[in-house]
């Protein structure tokens, strides 16, 4: 690494951000659902929200301790690399929610370097709500070392692959999802919406915002393996792998792991024919 490259501040790491307020309105968590075509009862109704609305309280707070830690010139470069939700109790209508969120670490690796945030929401009383890991990848720096905690892991088992899904869910991504998404979510990123801005950015067009995907097979797992019950639903975690086309069917196959203490883990993936767009799925799920 030469004098003059980027570095990354270590003093920024495990400092929490300022708290930032938000109020859960039922009209928000029906769009949401609308948004991510989930069927099930209780989000359409806007009585609970949906599992990956999650992120939609806590979004301010997402890049905040980066910029506190990552040199400023790479932040352009970053990319949301996986999402790891562990909910206490689900989200409704009427919440005043309070987030923070810290960098707690990062790894340089050969092609870039990923950074862990950890992202705490609870509401106006101190209740927690859910606690969240996010990984994020900066593109083509490496930082050299590894420094505090990252995020902890859910690899999926390939060996799993040797026997047929639980069970299996076809989706299809439609063509305005991106436009109905943006707006529930509050992520306005021009690559999701605008056709010659993506293709500047050197993608074939609109991408899917991944978390829109990550709410797709949310409602798959929960519709098939969790009785479309979001209270049993107690931690739920992807790797991005691949974008998501507009237009695009997926299906996501869900294998069980196991069970313990009163809890079942699943492990899932989700292709677009050849491709899986969504790789070390892992939900615990109450029994």
């Amino acid at each position: 690494m030469s004098d003059d490259a980027p570095v990354f501040d270590d003093a920024g790491l495990q400092v929490w951000s300022d708290e930032e307020k938000f109020e859960v309105d039922r009209d928000r968590l029906i769009a949401y659902a609308q948004a991510t075509n989930d069927p099930i009862e209780a989000h359409l109704s806007g009585e609970l929200a949906p599992p990956v609305f999650a992120i939609v309280p806590v979004f301010d707070s997402l890049l905040t301790p980066a910029l506190e830690v990552v040199p400023l010139e790479l932040i352009a470069r970053g990319v949301h690399g996986e999402q790891d939700f562990r909910f206490h109790r689900p989200i409704r209508p009427g919440d005043t929610l309070i987030s923070r969120a810290k960098m707690t670490g990062y790894e340089g690796l050969p092609n870039g370097t990923r950074a862990a945030v950890f992202i705490e929401c609870r509401t106006e009383s101190g209740e927690l709500v859910n606690e969240q890991y996010v990984t994020m990848f900066f593109r083509g720096f490496d930082a050299g070392k590894i420094e505090g905690e990252l995020t902890p892991g859910h690899k999926f088992d390939p060996s799993l692959r040797e026997s047929a899904p639980l069970a299996t869910l076809v989706q299809h991504v439609d063509a305005d999802q991106t436009f109905r998404y943006s707006p529930a979510s509050g992520d306005p990123m021009p690559i999701h919406l605008d056709e010659e801005v993506a293709k500047d950015a050197g993608l074939p067009g609109i991408i899917a915002h991944g978390l829109c995907t990550m709410a797709f097979t949310s409602w798959a797992v929960l519709t098939q393996v969790g009785g479309s019950d979001v209270h049993r639903l107690k931690r739920f975690a992807v790797r991005f792998s691949k974008m998501v086309i507009p237009g695009d069917d997926l299906e996501t196959r869900i294998w069980r792991k196991g069970s313990e203490n009163g809890v079942t883990t699943y492990a899932f993936e989700t292709a677009r024919g050849d491709d899986f767009v969504i790789t070390d799925g892992l939900a615990e799920i109450a029994d």
